[in-house]
């Protein structure tokens, strides 16, 4: 005779009313929609929604949307409940449906000349990353540096210069994480644990620092070296039309000696903490260039399609620098009376990849479609997305509004306008937001509070915009500061005990250059309506 109450343990030993089933099943349903993940989705638009039924500001109507859109759109880019690139589209929904701009207006910024450049820009990028380009550049940049008998400090140089060099080509992120594996290649027969020494362990502390801080400067240098540069560049051409744009040459000869003396800066910081007098003698027997040259025999001799990816970069290079030169030398652009801007050669450029031949096998370019699916959309939604929120900031009336919480620059002395703004910003950067962000939220702020001050806009937005690039303190506050944190070689201590001198030794370069050379090659002495 069968036993009455089954032995199968999913059975229940007692019967489940139905009701109970359903309450069960009502708190697991509760349970899956109110996640932390959930509840900041909704955060959002719950904001949003917050801010126009019970905010008022002194102001258009159009001003307050748009401080919804924007606690709508930094909720979700600082919360990650969306992922950043859908984030970044959000504006071209929320901006027509606030009524602050047309759907044209809003889509036309995310395609403009300074995202034809981005594209271009990694493309080629893309192009000597498969090539091993930018490894073999390095081993032998390092191997000029290495020295006979080896003398640390200057190795530490070759390998900071290596860094900021790539960097400046490349993204930030892009050029630390190419760079990063080079730098603990050099340290991998460095002895680590109880047997290390002090100076070996310093060393291999500066040799990560070097490279976490070298890619900053050197993306700070060119306009397509980071992020923030062509964010700058669009804020001011999307505000500012009348007046030229910031060209490549420009900002070279303005960037380039700001990052030349914060890198000397660096490097004697890093000499001076972590460069003992015996390290040398220390160091010698496991670091020498016979390591350096195993490693680039193994990448062979340089092929043609090597060859042709290095020519053609430098031929973008050269024609970056030579579209507009001064304005008594107006440069090549002045044959096309100025229709062609960086974005057009950049994007040129990047074509003739797909054009010539490889010569590895028959019929094969040097790039094709499939090698580019690495592109990095989402940093160039996030360009887009800054462009359409500073344009919406502008024509809604709340640039004007929100200036007037920055009004205490207006006090500052001419020449401490520079560090006191370069400071602000990257004490936000360091604390609350990207360095993207930053400058997309600071920059158009800047530059209205510019109007009032009676001083040149770039006055004020170039230190925003550098400010924004300062992020040395803290190993969450940019992505390259990561890549280095997670090598395991240093900590918290290191950062703030290296960050916070090479902080202060750039806002004081900036302090310098921006009312002396800054008025050469940005005319800031004057003052633009």
């Amino acid at each position: 005779m069968a036993n009455s109450i089954s032995d199968d343990p999913k059975n229940p030993l007692l019967p489940i009313n139905d009701e109970i089933q359903r309450g069960q099943s009502f708190r697991s349903t509760l349970t899956s929609i109110f996640t932390p993940k959930n509840f900041f989705i909704i955060l959002g638009p719950l904001l949003a929604a917050i801010i126009c039924l019970c905010v008022k500001l002194d102001g258009p109507v159009a001003g307050r949307n748009m401080v919804a859109i924007l606690a709508w759109v930094f909720a979700w880019w600082l919360t990650g409940a969306v992922p950043m690139p859908v984030t970044s589209m959000s504006p071209l929904f929320l901006l027509p449906l606030f009524g602050i701009s047309s759907a044209d207006e809003v889509a036309h910024s995310y395609m403009d000349d300074v995202i034809a450049l981005v594209l271009g820009s990694f493309i080629l990028a893309l192009a000597v990353e498969h090539y091993n380009i930018h490894r073999r550049l390095a081993l032998n940049i390092t191997i000029i540096f290495c020295g006979d008998p080896l003398n640390p400090p200057l190795l530490l140089l070759g390998i900071c210069a290596t860094t900021a060099f790539v960097s400046m080509w490349m993204h930030n992120v892009a050029a630390a994480v190419m760079m990063m594996p080079v730098a603990t290649g050099i340290l991998q027969h460095v002895p680590t644990g109880p047997t290390q020494s002090n100076a070996e362990n310093k060393f291999c502390r500066a040799v990560i620092l070097g490279v976490v801080y070298s890619t900053p400067l050197g993306g700070m240098s060119t306009l397509t070296g980071t992020g923030v540069n062509l964010i700058l560049a669009g804020l001011w051409k999307s505000m500012f039309p009348h007046e030229q744009p910031i060209s490549f040459s420009q900002w070279f000869f303005f960037g380039f000696p700001l990052a030349l003396l914060i890198f000397f800066a660096l490097w004697g910081i890093l000499c001076l903490f972590y460069c003992t007098r015996d390290s040398g003698q220390v160091l010698s027997a496991y670091l020498d260039k016979a390591h350096l040259k195993r490693e680039l025999e193994l990448l062979g001799p340089m092929a043609f399609a090597e060859k042709m990816v290095l020519t053609v970069f430098g031929m973008l290079i050269v024609l970056w620098m030579t579209r507009s030169i001064t304005e008594d030398i107006p440069g090549w652009g002045a044959l096309f009376n100025g229709r062609v801007g960086d974005g057009t050669v950049s994007v040129m450029m990047a074509t003739l990849l797909f054009i010539i031949p490889s010569k590895k096998q028959k019929g094969e370019k040097l790039m094709d479609w499939n090698k580019c699916k690495k592109l990095p959309w989402d940093l160039i939604l996030l360009l887009g997305a800054g462009f359409a929120i500073a344009d919406g900031v502008q024509s809604s009336g709340l640039a004007e509004m929100l200036s007037k919480t920055l009004d205490f620059l207006e006090k500052v002395p001419y020449l401490a306008i520079a560090p006191a703004v370069c400071l602000v910003s990257s004490i936000l950067t360091e604390l609350i937001t990207s360095n993207n962000a930053t400058t997309t939220m600071v920059v158009p702020l800047l530059a209205q509070i510019s109007k009032t001050m009676h001083v040149h806009p770039l006055h004020l937005m170039i230190p925003g915009a550098i400010g924004a690039q300062l992020a040395f303190l803290l190993p969450t506050a940019t992505p390259s500061n990561v890549v280095g944190f997670a090598t395991g070689y240093i900590e918290l201590k290191d950062m703030i005990k290296t960050g916070l001198p090479l902080k202060i030794a750039a806002i004081a370069a900036l302090s310098i250059l921006m009312p002396t050379l800054g008025v050469y090659v940005f005319g800031v002495n004057k003052y633009v309506l």
